[in-house]
């Protein structure tokens, strides 16, 4: 397996883009730490991030979306969880919010919870 390092410019966003599409892992900055990422659809790419942290498949993953409406297309928002996303987003803010039935996610994400 080969390691790409990709820029933080528009050609090496495409490319971690299309890596991620083709389910891929890509190692990306956050807020405190480099995360490894991988598209929260598709179910061997998420096998593939547990595999590789050697993380315990009851412990969950993060999901990071782009925005509020892509967020509620997985996720209920009660009003609390509402005011906090509008006040914050975007922003270094994590909520733990109840799936939505029929959420377009691998249930392996969520390990059950």
């Amino acid at each position: 397996m080969q390691t790409l390092i990709l820029g933080h410019d528009p050609a090496g966003v495409r490319a971690a883009a299309e890596l991620l599409s083709q389910g891929e892992l890509v190692a990306i900055p956050t807020e405190t730490v480099y995360g490894l990422a991988g598209d929260a659809r598709n179910a061997q790419a998420v096998a593939r991030i547990y595999e590789a942290k050697g993380r315990p498949s009851f412990n969950p993953l993060i999901v990071h979306l782009p925005d509020l409406a892509a967020a509620q297309r997985i996720a209920v928002f009660d009003k609390a969880a509402l005011d906090l996303a509008t006040a914050f987003w975007p922003g270094a803010l994590t909520l733990v919010l109840p799936l939505r039935q029929g959420a377009d996610i691998a249930s392996l994400v969520t390990a059950g919870l």
